[in-house]
């Protein structure tokens, strides 16, 4: 297993407020760990979210004797959101600051993922399928039938999202599934919504490092426009 990440300002936005984190070796009792935060908020406020919730969120992972991955992810999310709310009450800096997550860890072939908020893990194999659900109001929109989903790229609340950690809507979501073979590819939507999930398939599946098809990516969405923050981990699960 090998795994590579980056993470680029964009095009637009003066600063990066996405943070990601990748390992192949062990962090406390997870095998392995992958992370992608994109931060929300005023002036520092989202960087300082998605800084905080990824690093305090691995220290934890690491402290921790817990040894089931969902409760060990699960446990160590709700005590981030708890400390996040906290600061950001008794902080004016980081007032209502916020931020999506989504984590992966793999142990003997099983892929278990927790997300809060729009960032998105896919696999890829062959084909490219969305794992994590959007909690977002487009999202709603499509579950609901009245928007197709590649119309949602482009709506002008696609930002908009229902659920954050640092917040009291930050339940977080699990999947579980298996798989030996094929790629990983966490991403904020600074990624999703600049490249379609077809061209995300053909860049992912092609045949070249995963160093080179992280670099593509970037590339292409900021050939794109690179409105947001563009931020991907990629994991070779063959390796």
């Amino acid at each position: 297993m090998r795994s590579v990440g980056a993470s680029h300002i964009g095009k637009v936005r003066t600063e990066n407020q996405d943070r990601i984190f990748f390992h192949d070796q062990p962090v406390g009792n997870l095998k392995n760990l992958y992370i992608v935060a994109d931060g929300m908020g005023g002036h520092r406020a989202g960087g300082h979210a998605s800084s905080f919730a990824v690093e305090r969120f691995v220290q934890l992972i690491e402290e921790s004797k817990q040894t089931d991955p969902i409760e060990l992810m699960k446990s160590s999310i709700a005590s981030v959101n708890q400390e996040m709310i906290a600061e950001s009450q008794s902080n004016e800096e980081y007032r209502g600051m916020g931020t999506t997550f989504v984590a992966a860890t793999i142990s003997d072939g099983k892929v278990t993922v927790m997300n809060i908020g729009d960032s998105r893990l896919y696999y890829g194999n062959q084909e490219l399928t969305q794992i994590t659900v959007d909690h977002s109001y487009v999202e709603e929109l499509i579950h609901a039938g009245i928007m197709e989903r590649e119309e949602g790229r482009f709506h002008p609340k696609k930002n908009v999202i229902t659920r954050a950690l640092g917040t009291v809507m930050a339940t977080p979501d699990f999947f579980e599934f298996d798989a030996k073979d094929g790629y990983l590819l966490l991403c904020s939507d600074g990624l999703s919504n600049m490249i379609s999930d077809e061209e995300l398939k053909e860049l992912l599946l092609e045949h070249s490092q995963i160093a080179n098809k992280v670099n593509q990516m970037i590339t292409r969405a900021n050939e794109y426009g690179g409105k947001d923050n563009i931020s991907l981990v990629i994991v070779d699960l063959k390796r």
